[in-house]
């Protein structure tokens, strides 16, 4: 048995890719498989596009693009070299991305959702093209693709580099293929998607779920390093105004710490951050549910433009992501503040009137976690930037003539972003409860959190005097992916 045969395979079918899924393609831990006779069948397609050339002005096909659409591209010279020459320019003038080149993971992902939109079967795009693409996924190639260039109305410009790097004309990133022949009607199709605005949603969106999961354990340890009310998360509570996410939170709070942990609260009424943590984390649970909802549905959608159908080809405004773009700004803006409470509860594990132990949980007079405050708000400053509503403002491109774009492309940058920078927040706080539980351990009592607790204590240095915070954090952050299991 080789090593190729003990890799998993995500089949890809043009219906049913997950985020999930694309996420272990994107890992390089699967590649993937067609079901028999798919490609094949995009001919149809194909021979669809054609046809309409032949029989009129198809957008792309024999004009030009954006305000050249008018435009005749087909002017002397034999007509299978005018095609041929206005397809090239079509890729050549196109490719313009700018930035970073974006990292393997998201190139990996970006180059599934293209071929999974594919095979949806709307695009006219050539078989061969398809073939070659599956093929570069499979052997571990990875294209060079810029970060910037894209409005949320289709990466074009990356698309492009895509194109031109399967075509032989661009070097690889990573591995490479035998040049790929594009035929003269691919060039279009081939550049109308947005892979890589849904390949960098997707990351995104799937980090900040994990990390969803780890904050809630973390913040139980602090519930109970601070002895925390758990009335507020009693079932009757939220029976009586009923949030499914809201309920959903408050019953894993009492999983996690018992309902009567502990016998006897510190406090009448606990802080914010202890007492309305259903009721923050709920919306980012919603606007995350419904992100996710919105990604597949893109992910195995056909919005290429023009769109092949059974009822004929269409020129359309499909590709426009405007439904992404508002619940990326949602979403950024409904995760923020769970963010920003692990902020709060971590000051408030530093104060002795709510913790009834020493000021930053310090031992003999030193500085204990006093620094982790600085930090948490520097990160919660970057989140503030990354949380404002990339979707709105009007635009003039083109000519004038494309007046809109959504900018899901710079929502999802800034989700990305946020979701790499977040945990940091987390992981303090996840610090600063381990050790005030290393202090007070009786706090801990019977708690099911105590698993947890007994996870990232193996994992952080236990000893207390002041030294580089650093290591500690990195540890703590390294931890979290494991603590949503719990």
């Amino acid at each position: 048995m080789t090593s190729e045969d003990n890799i998993n395979r995500v089949m890809l079918d043009g219906a049913s890719l997950t985020l999930d899924d694309l996420i272990t393609i994107s890992t390089g831990s699967s590649r993937v498989k067609v079901p028999d006779g798919v490609i094949a069948r995009l001919q149809r397609s194909k021979d669809q596009l054609v046809q309409a050339r032949e029989a009129g002005r198809v957008y792309g096909a024999n004009t030009g693009v954006g305000a050249n659409r008018a435009l005749n591209v087909e002017p002397g010279g034999s007509l299978a070299e005018r095609r041929a020459a206005h397809a090239k320019r079509l890729l050549l003038s196109h490719c313009a991305g700018a930035g970073r080149v974006d990292e393997a993971t998201t190139v990996r992902a970006a180059m599934a959702v293209r071929l999974n939109q594919f095979l949806a079967g709307g695009s006219g795009i050539s078989p061969g093209v398809v073939q070659g693409l599956l093929e570069a996924i499979n052997n571990g190639s990875v294209a060079a693709i810029h970060s910037l260039g894209g409005l949320g109305t289709g990466d074009l410009a990356a698309m492009a580099e895509l194109a031109l790097t399967l075509s032989g004309d661009r070097p690889w990133q990573v591995g490479g293929i035998a040049p790929v022949r594009f035929e003269d009607t691919d060039s279009l199709p081939f550049m109308s998607s947005s892979a890589l605005t849904l390949a960098t949603a997707t990351q995104g969106a799937v980090a900040m779920e994990q990390l969803m999961k780890s904050a809630l354990v973390v913040a139980s340890l602090t519930l109970l390093a601070l002895e925390g009310s758990p009335e507020p998360y009693a079932e009757a509570v939220h029976r009586a105004r009923v949030h499914p996410h809201q309920a959903a939170v408050a019953a894993a709070m009492r999983r996690l710490t018992g309902p009567d942990t502990p016998a006897v609260p510190a406090r009448l009424q606990d802080p914010f951050a202890l007492r309305a943590l259903p009721q923050v984390h709920a919306p980012a649970l919603d606007a995350l549910q419904r992100l996710r909802s919105i990604l597949e549905t893109e992910l195995n959608g056909a919005a290429e433009n023009p769109l092949m159908t059974t009822d004929g080809l269409f020129h359309h405004g499909q590709f426009h992501l405007a439904t992404l773009a508002a619940a990326l700004d949602g979403t950024r803006t409904a995760v923020y503040p769970v963010i920003s409470l692990s902020a709060a509860r971590l000051s408030h594990l530093f104060r002795p009137e709510l913790s009834s132990l020493p000021s930053f949980l310090s031992t003999r007079g030193s500085s204990g976690l006093m620094i982790a405050e600085y930090v948490a708000q520097d990160v919660l400053s970057i989140l503030r930037t990354a949380a404002t509503p990339a979707n709105g403002p009007g635009i003039n491109v083109s000519l004038g003539l494309e007046e809109h774009a959504g900018f899901a492309t710079q929502g999802a940058r800034q989700l990305r972003h946020l979701a790499a920078e977040a945990p940091a927040i987390v992981a303090l706080e996840a610090v600063a409860a381990v050790r005030a539980l290393r202090m007070a351990p009786h706090r801990l009592g019977t708690a099911p959190a105590r698993a947890a607790f007994e996870y990232l204590a193996a994992g952080l240095d236990p000893d207390q005097d002041d030294r580089p915070l650093g290591e500690d954090l990195a540890a703590a952050q390294a931890l979290l992916p494991g603590l949503a299991e719990f």
